[in-house]
Protein backbone atom coordinates (compact mmCIF):
# COMPACT_ATOMS: atom_id res chain seq x y z
CA UNK A 1 0.00 0.00 0.00
CA UNK A 2 1.53 3.16 0.78
CA UNK A 3 4.40 3.80 2.20
CA UNK A 4 12.20 -0.20 -12.14
CA UNK A 5 14.65 -1.29 -21.14
CA UNK A 6 13.69 -4.79 -21.61
CA UNK A 7 10.24 -6.80 -22.22
CA UNK A 8 9.30 -9.52 -19.57
CA UNK A 9 9.92 -12.62 -20.69
CA UNK A 10 11.36 -14.75 -17.54
CA UNK A 11 11.67 -18.85 -16.82
CA UNK A 12 8.19 -19.98 -18.83
CA UNK A 13 7.08 -16.72 -21.07
CA UNK A 14 5.27 -17.38 -24.10
CA UNK A 15 4.79 -20.98 -22.96
CA UNK A 16 1.30 -21.99 -21.48
CA UNK A 17 0.19 -21.63 -18.71
CA UNK A 18 -1.50 -25.22 -17.49
CA UNK A 19 1.19 -27.85 -16.98
CA UNK A 20 0.46 -31.20 -15.11
CA UNK A 21 0.65 -31.80 -11.95
CA UNK A 22 4.03 -33.87 -11.37
CA UNK A 23 5.57 -30.96 -13.15
CA UNK A 24 4.78 -28.32 -10.60
CA UNK A 25 5.55 -30.79 -7.69
CA UNK A 26 9.52 -31.77 -9.36
CA UNK A 27 9.67 -27.42 -9.78
CA UNK A 28 8.87 -26.49 -5.79
CA UNK A 29 10.91 -29.93 -4.96
CA UNK A 30 13.94 -28.61 -7.06
CA UNK A 31 13.58 -24.96 -5.27
CA UNK A 32 13.83 -26.44 -2.28
CA UNK A 33 16.57 -28.43 -2.38
CA UNK A 34 18.24 -25.28 -3.76
CA UNK A 35 17.25 -23.75 -0.26
CA UNK A 36 19.03 -26.53 1.36
CA UNK A 37 22.24 -26.22 -0.43
CA UNK A 38 21.82 -22.42 0.24
CA UNK A 39 21.70 -22.85 3.81
CA UNK A 40 24.54 -25.92 4.34
CA UNK A 41 26.75 -26.01 7.07
CA UNK A 42 28.76 -23.01 6.46
CA UNK A 43 25.69 -21.06 7.13
CA UNK A 44 24.06 -20.27 10.83
CA UNK A 45 21.12 -21.94 12.32
CA UNK A 46 18.86 -18.99 11.83
CA UNK A 47 20.34 -19.26 7.96
CA UNK A 48 18.84 -23.11 7.44
CA UNK A 49 15.67 -21.91 9.68
CA UNK A 50 14.86 -19.20 7.22
CA UNK A 51 15.87 -21.18 3.96
CA UNK A 52 13.61 -23.91 5.51
CA UNK A 53 10.59 -21.37 5.85
CA UNK A 54 11.19 -20.18 1.95
CA UNK A 55 11.19 -23.97 0.93
CA UNK A 56 7.68 -24.61 2.52
CA UNK A 57 6.74 -21.83 1.28
CA UNK A 58 7.20 -22.46 -2.28
CA UNK A 59 5.62 -25.35 -1.77
CA UNK A 60 2.25 -24.01 -0.67
CA UNK A 61 2.59 -21.43 -3.51
CA UNK A 62 3.39 -24.44 -5.66
CA UNK A 63 0.29 -26.19 -4.66
CA UNK A 64 -1.96 -23.24 -4.98
CA UNK A 65 -0.34 -23.16 -8.97
CA UNK A 66 -1.50 -26.58 -8.93
CA UNK A 67 -4.57 -26.19 -7.55
CA UNK A 68 -5.70 -23.48 -10.56
CA UNK A 69 -3.83 -25.87 -13.69
CA UNK A 70 -1.28 -23.04 -13.74
CA UNK A 71 2.20 -23.46 -14.52
CA UNK A 72 3.12 -19.65 -13.40
CA UNK A 73 1.66 -16.62 -11.50
CA UNK A 74 2.11 -12.45 -12.87
CA UNK A 75 2.21 -10.31 -9.91
CA UNK A 76 1.72 -6.75 -11.56
CA UNK A 77 2.21 -5.43 -7.65
CA UNK A 78 5.53 -5.65 -6.05
CA UNK A 79 8.03 -3.11 -4.66
CA UNK A 80 11.61 -3.14 -5.89
CA UNK A 81 13.59 0.52 -5.46
CA UNK A 82 16.73 2.16 -4.79
CA UNK A 83 17.74 0.23 -1.35
CA UNK A 84 18.42 3.43 0.56
CA UNK A 85 14.73 4.48 -0.68
CA UNK A 86 13.24 1.43 0.51
CA UNK A 87 15.19 1.38 4.09
CA UNK A 88 13.14 4.44 4.15
CA UNK A 89 10.01 2.90 3.41
CA UNK A 90 10.67 0.30 5.75
CA UNK A 91 11.25 2.45 8.19
CA UNK A 92 8.36 4.27 7.66
CA UNK A 93 5.99 1.06 7.89
CA UNK A 94 8.19 0.14 10.90
CA UNK A 95 6.90 3.35 12.72
CA UNK A 96 3.28 3.26 11.57
CA UNK A 97 3.57 6.39 10.10
CA UNK A 98 0.60 8.51 9.50
CA UNK A 99 -0.34 7.07 5.96
CA UNK A 100 -0.20 3.99 7.13
CA UNK A 101 -1.71 4.45 10.65
CA UNK A 102 -1.28 0.90 12.66
CA UNK A 103 1.55 -1.54 12.98
CA UNK A 104 2.96 -3.04 9.95
CA UNK A 105 5.47 -5.59 10.01
CA UNK A 106 7.27 -6.25 6.87
CA UNK A 107 7.68 -10.19 6.04
CA UNK A 108 10.36 -10.25 3.45
CA UNK A 109 12.74 -7.79 4.56
CA UNK A 110 15.67 -9.13 2.48
CA UNK A 111 18.11 -8.48 0.11
CA UNK A 112 17.03 -7.29 -3.39
CA UNK A 113 18.51 -10.75 -5.13
CA UNK A 114 17.07 -13.09 -2.13
CA UNK A 115 14.16 -11.15 -3.34
CA UNK A 116 13.72 -12.01 -6.85
CA UNK A 117 14.49 -15.15 -6.33
CA UNK A 118 12.07 -16.00 -3.69
CA UNK A 119 9.30 -14.23 -6.64
CA UNK A 120 11.29 -16.31 -9.28
CA UNK A 121 10.74 -19.83 -6.84
CA UNK A 122 6.78 -18.65 -6.15
CA UNK A 123 6.48 -19.59 -10.15
CA UNK A 124 5.75 -15.45 -10.54
CA UNK A 125 7.19 -15.26 -14.58
CA UNK A 126 6.38 -11.88 -14.44
CA UNK A 127 6.52 -9.17 -11.83
CA UNK A 128 7.00 -5.22 -11.64
CA UNK A 129 8.81 -3.00 -9.68
CA UNK A 130 6.36 0.03 -8.41
CA UNK A 131 8.25 2.78 -7.25
CA UNK A 132 6.82 6.29 -6.53
CA UNK A 133 8.23 10.05 -5.29
CA UNK A 134 6.69 11.61 -2.22
CA UNK A 135 8.09 14.87 -3.75
CA UNK A 136 9.08 16.71 -7.04
CA UNK A 137 12.63 16.06 -8.73
CA UNK A 138 12.29 12.12 -7.62
CA UNK A 139 11.11 10.90 -11.04
CA UNK A 140 13.53 10.89 -13.69
CA UNK A 141 16.16 9.53 -10.99
CA UNK A 142 13.98 6.66 -9.59
CA UNK A 143 13.28 5.62 -13.56
CA UNK A 144 16.77 5.73 -14.63
CA UNK A 145 17.26 3.10 -11.51
CA UNK A 146 14.01 1.23 -12.45
CA UNK A 147 15.74 0.65 -16.41
CA UNK A 148 18.61 -0.74 -14.74
CA UNK A 149 16.64 -3.47 -12.76
CA UNK A 150 14.48 -4.50 -15.19
CA UNK A 151 17.96 -4.52 -18.07
CA UNK A 152 19.15 -6.85 -15.33
CA UNK A 153 16.43 -8.48 -14.12
CA UNK A 154 14.16 -9.93 -17.79
CA UNK A 155 11.26 -11.26 -16.11
CA UNK A 156 10.89 -7.74 -14.49
CA UNK A 157 8.10 -5.46 -16.37
CA UNK A 158 10.08 -2.49 -16.66
CA UNK A 159 8.06 0.08 -14.34
CA UNK A 160 8.30 3.80 -14.21
CA UNK A 161 6.40 6.57 -11.85
CA UNK A 162 5.59 10.41 -12.32
CA UNK A 163 4.73 13.19 -10.24
CA UNK A 164 2.85 16.42 -10.09
CA UNK A 165 5.36 18.62 -11.67
CA UNK A 166 6.30 20.96 -14.40
CA UNK A 167 8.82 18.40 -15.72
CA UNK A 168 6.39 15.24 -15.28
CA UNK A 169 5.81 15.01 -19.58
CA UNK A 170 8.90 15.23 -19.70
CA UNK A 171 9.79 12.36 -17.24
CA UNK A 172 7.51 10.15 -18.66
CA UNK A 173 8.53 10.47 -22.73
CA UNK A 174 12.30 9.73 -21.44
CA UNK A 175 10.44 6.61 -19.23
CA UNK A 176 9.31 5.57 -22.37
CA UNK A 177 12.10 5.64 -24.76
CA UNK A 178 13.85 3.43 -22.07
CA UNK A 179 11.45 0.69 -22.74
CA UNK A 180 8.88 1.26 -19.95
CA UNK A 181 6.15 -1.20 -20.29
CA UNK A 182 3.76 0.00 -16.92
CA UNK A 183 3.92 3.01 -14.97
CA UNK A 184 3.21 3.78 -10.71
CA UNK A 185 1.16 7.00 -9.96
CA UNK A 186 0.72 6.91 -6.15
CA UNK A 187 -1.60 9.73 -5.54
CA UNK A 188 -1.80 9.24 -1.42
CA UNK A 189 2.25 9.35 -0.83
CA UNK A 190 2.83 11.96 -3.74
CA UNK A 191 -0.12 14.13 -1.94
CA UNK A 192 -1.36 15.23 -5.46
CA UNK A 193 -4.30 15.80 -7.53
CA UNK A 194 -4.38 13.32 -10.23
CA UNK A 195 -6.33 16.11 -12.26
CA UNK A 196 -3.23 18.71 -11.65
CA UNK A 197 -2.41 20.80 -14.89
CA UNK A 198 1.24 19.87 -15.28
CA UNK A 199 -0.36 15.64 -15.48
CA UNK A 200 -2.49 16.51 -18.22
CA UNK A 201 -0.63 15.92 -21.25
CA UNK A 202 1.02 13.25 -18.88
CA UNK A 203 -2.43 11.37 -19.43
CA UNK A 204 -3.28 12.23 -22.83
CA UNK A 205 0.22 10.62 -23.93
CA UNK A 206 -0.53 7.72 -21.69
CA UNK A 207 -3.77 6.74 -22.81
CA UNK A 208 -2.51 7.68 -27.25
CA UNK A 209 0.30 4.85 -26.05
CA UNK A 210 -1.70 2.40 -24.52
CA UNK A 211 0.53 1.94 -21.27
CA UNK A 212 -1.00 0.79 -17.98
CA UNK A 213 -0.63 3.21 -14.94
CA UNK A 214 -1.34 0.89 -11.49
CA UNK A 215 -2.54 4.03 -9.59
CA UNK A 216 -3.42 3.47 -5.71
CA UNK A 217 -6.15 6.26 -5.80
CA UNK A 218 -8.03 4.58 -2.92
CA UNK A 219 -8.59 5.95 0.42
CA UNK A 220 -6.83 2.99 1.83
CA UNK A 221 -5.13 2.65 4.50
CA UNK A 222 -5.43 6.41 5.67
CA UNK A 223 -6.73 8.98 3.47
CA UNK A 224 -5.12 11.43 1.37
CA UNK A 225 -5.85 14.51 0.24
CA UNK A 226 -6.82 13.49 -3.28
CA UNK A 227 -7.97 10.17 -2.65
CA UNK A 228 -10.82 8.23 -3.62
CA UNK A 229 -13.56 7.68 -6.21
CA UNK A 230 -14.58 11.20 -7.57
CA UNK A 231 -11.09 12.62 -8.62
CA UNK A 232 -10.55 9.63 -10.86
CA UNK A 233 -13.88 9.56 -12.51
CA UNK A 234 -13.25 13.20 -13.24
CA UNK A 235 -9.83 12.12 -14.79
CA UNK A 236 -11.30 9.66 -16.73
CA UNK A 237 -14.58 11.78 -18.28
CA UNK A 238 -11.67 13.49 -20.19
CA UNK A 239 -9.39 10.86 -21.11
CA UNK A 240 -11.69 7.46 -21.25
CA UNK A 241 -9.45 5.72 -23.05
CA UNK A 242 -6.73 5.39 -19.97
CA UNK A 243 -5.29 1.51 -19.50
CA UNK A 244 -5.94 2.70 -15.10
CA UNK A 245 -5.14 -0.21 -13.31
CA UNK A 246 -7.19 0.52 -9.43
CA UNK A 247 -4.57 -0.70 -6.90
CA UNK A 248 -5.98 -2.47 -4.05
CA UNK A 249 -9.80 -3.10 -6.07
CA UNK A 250 -9.64 0.54 -4.47
CA UNK A 251 -10.05 -0.28 -1.18
CA UNK A 252 -11.71 1.08 1.23
CA UNK A 253 -14.31 2.56 -1.93
CA UNK A 254 -14.56 -0.78 -3.42
CA UNK A 255 -18.07 -0.40 -5.13
CA UNK A 256 -17.46 3.49 -6.90
CA UNK A 257 -14.11 1.46 -8.89
CA UNK A 258 -16.21 -1.17 -9.12
CA UNK A 259 -18.44 1.29 -10.55
CA UNK A 260 -15.60 2.72 -13.17
CA UNK A 261 -14.26 0.00 -14.24
CA UNK A 262 -17.62 -1.22 -15.49
CA UNK A 263 -18.51 1.94 -17.27
CA UNK A 264 -14.57 2.59 -18.52
CA UNK A 265 -13.35 -0.56 -21.09
CA UNK A 266 -9.76 0.64 -20.20
CA UNK A 267 -10.23 0.35 -16.25
CA UNK A 268 -8.96 -2.50 -14.68
CA UNK A 269 -8.43 -3.51 -10.59
CA UNK A 270 -5.79 -5.49 -8.66
CA UNK A 271 -6.15 -7.57 -6.03
CA UNK A 272 -3.47 -6.21 -3.85
CA UNK A 273 -3.90 -7.30 -0.10
CA UNK A 274 -7.65 -8.06 -0.91
CA UNK A 275 -9.58 -10.15 1.26
CA UNK A 276 -6.40 -10.84 3.27
CA UNK A 277 -7.45 -10.73 7.33
CA UNK A 278 -5.00 -7.78 7.67
CA UNK A 279 -7.50 -5.43 5.12
CA UNK A 280 -10.51 -7.16 6.04
CA UNK A 281 -10.12 -5.84 9.40
CA UNK A 282 -10.18 -1.81 8.61
CA UNK A 283 -12.49 -2.53 5.18
CA UNK A 284 -13.47 -5.77 4.81
CA UNK A 285 -15.04 -5.96 0.87
CA UNK A 286 -18.80 -5.64 1.11
CA UNK A 287 -19.92 -9.26 0.18
CA UNK A 288 -23.01 -7.87 -1.23
CA UNK A 289 -20.62 -6.87 -4.29
CA UNK A 290 -18.94 -10.28 -5.02
CA UNK A 291 -21.26 -10.89 -8.00
CA UNK A 292 -20.06 -7.79 -9.43
CA UNK A 293 -16.32 -8.59 -8.74
CA UNK A 294 -17.26 -11.85 -10.56
CA UNK A 295 -18.60 -10.11 -13.56
CA UNK A 296 -15.03 -8.04 -13.80
CA UNK A 297 -12.92 -11.52 -14.32
CA UNK A 298 -11.02 -10.16 -17.41
CA UNK A 299 -10.46 -6.83 -15.99
CA UNK A 300 -8.87 -8.25 -12.36
CA UNK A 301 -5.14 -8.30 -11.89
CA UNK A 302 -3.13 -10.14 -9.54
CA UNK A 303 -1.06 -8.19 -6.83
CA UNK A 304 0.65 -8.35 -3.57
CA UNK A 305 2.26 -6.08 -2.20
CA UNK A 306 5.54 -7.97 -1.74
CA UNK A 307 8.05 -7.79 -0.57
CA UNK A 308 6.06 -4.83 2.07
CA UNK A 309 3.32 -7.19 3.21
CA UNK A 310 2.58 -8.06 6.67
CA UNK A 311 1.97 -12.20 5.98
CA UNK A 312 3.28 -14.48 3.89
CA UNK A 313 2.83 -14.73 0.00
CA UNK A 314 0.85 -17.84 -0.13
CA UNK A 315 -0.99 -16.17 2.52
CA UNK A 316 -2.29 -13.53 0.20
CA UNK A 317 -3.05 -16.22 -2.28
CA UNK A 318 -4.99 -17.98 -0.15
CA UNK A 319 -7.10 -15.37 0.78
CA UNK A 320 -8.51 -14.77 -2.52
CA UNK A 321 -10.15 -18.33 -2.57
CA UNK A 322 -11.94 -16.71 0.50
CA UNK A 323 -14.33 -14.63 -2.06
CA UNK A 324 -15.27 -17.87 -3.80
CA UNK A 325 -15.34 -17.16 -6.98
CA UNK A 326 -14.56 -20.14 -8.55
CA UNK A 327 -11.25 -21.47 -10.22
CA UNK A 328 -12.13 -19.90 -13.55
CA UNK A 329 -11.64 -16.43 -11.78
CA UNK A 330 -8.66 -17.09 -9.98
CA UNK A 331 -6.86 -18.41 -13.06
CA UNK A 332 -7.64 -15.48 -14.88
CA UNK A 333 -6.94 -12.99 -12.31
CA UNK A 334 -3.72 -14.99 -11.42
CA UNK A 335 -2.07 -14.82 -14.35
CA UNK A 336 -4.75 -14.49 -17.84
CA UNK A 337 -5.25 -11.44 -17.59
CA UNK A 338 -2.03 -9.88 -16.85
CA UNK A 339 -0.68 -12.14 -19.54
CA UNK A 340 -3.01 -10.91 -22.03
CA UNK A 341 -2.19 -7.37 -21.39
CA UNK A 342 1.29 -7.03 -21.52
CA UNK A 343 1.52 -9.75 -23.87
CA UNK A 344 3.64 -12.55 -22.27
Amino acid sequence: MGGAGSDAGGPGTGGPAAVPAEAGRAKAEGAARADADRAGPEHTDADRADAEHAAAERREVAEFRRSLGLDHLVDVHTHFMPQRVLAKVWAYFDAAGPLVGRPWPITYRWEERRRVELLRGFGVRAFTSMLYPHKAGMARWLNDWAADFAARTPDCLHTATFFAEPGALADVRRALAQGTRVFKCHVQVGGFDPNDPDLEPVWRLLAEEGVPVVTHCGSGPVPGAHTGPAPIAALLARHPALRLVVAHLGMPEYEDFLGLAERHPGVMLDTTMAFTPFAEADAPFPRAALPRLAALQDKVLLGTDFPNIPHPYAAGLEALRTADLGTDWLRAVCHDNAARLFSL
